[in-house]
């Protein structure tokens, strides 16, 4: 499949369905794994939990059809997922805030299996500015602009308190990043061309705490 032809699929594809699929690369890799050859969109159902039918639609997105009594090819359908994810793909990225969060992110080198490769990390504390946090170097906020350019990083991972998440977000599109994966609860804006995807760990945990208290 064509980049090209990747980048049409991607702008039509439905934001739920995009979604599911790194749900399926993750099973269909553990299948693979264990050298299992064929998988059936109702085996993949009972696993995850998510409609036959639903499994299929969403692998139509990608051209994917499964063979009748036979279902998928565990290593095309691998490989097509991943393709299409982009995760077969580097990415470099940097860490703006190299607290405790962003510091957990540079140790966490199954990233790298997912196309991500944070090259740096971006601090105003002195006291870790020069260190090396998982093997990954940490500069001084000062230095943004010309490192980011420098490492040719398009994401930036934006790890620091609420009240600094849009200067963040500002001085990082301002040093060539092209996508911004927020972790903070605050909605940031973006002009147009800017790629965002919020990830709000607060937001989750009042969802869980919700679900507890009304069981």
């Amino acid at each position: 499949m064509s980049e090209s032809k990747d980048n049409n699929l991607r702008d039509f594809i439905p934001e739920p369905a995009l979604r599911r699929l790194p749900w399926y690369l993750a099973y269909v890799s553990m299948l693979r794994d264990k050298h299992v050859e064929h998988v059936s969109s109702t085996h993949i159902s009972r696993e995850l939990n998510v409609d036959a039918s639903q499994i299929a639609k969403d692998l139509s997105f990608l051209n994917i059809k499964g063979k009748t009594r036979i279902g998928y090819n565990v290593v095309h359908l691998e490989k097509e997922l991943r393709n299409f994810l982009g995760f077969s793909r580097t990415h470099n990225a940097v860490i703006f805030g190299a607290g405790s969060l962003g510091a957990a992110l540079m140790q966490d080198s199954g990233l790298s299996r997912y196309g991500l490769r944070v090259v740096a990390g971006f601090d105003i504390n002195p006291e870790i500015i020069g260190a090396q946090i998982g093997g990954v170097p940490v500069y001084s906020v000062d230095e943004l602009d010309s490192r980011c350019r420098r490492l040719k990083a398009d994401i930036g991972i934006i790890t620091v308190p609420v009240d600094h998440a849009q200067d963040a977000a500002d001085m990082l599109i301002s040093a060539g990043v092209k996508a911004l994966w927020n972790f903070t609860p605050v909605r940031i804006r973006v002009a147009d061309g800017i790629v965002i995807a919020n990830t709000s760990i607060y937001a989750h945990l009042a969802v869980m705490y919700n679900r507890l208290d009304n069981m």
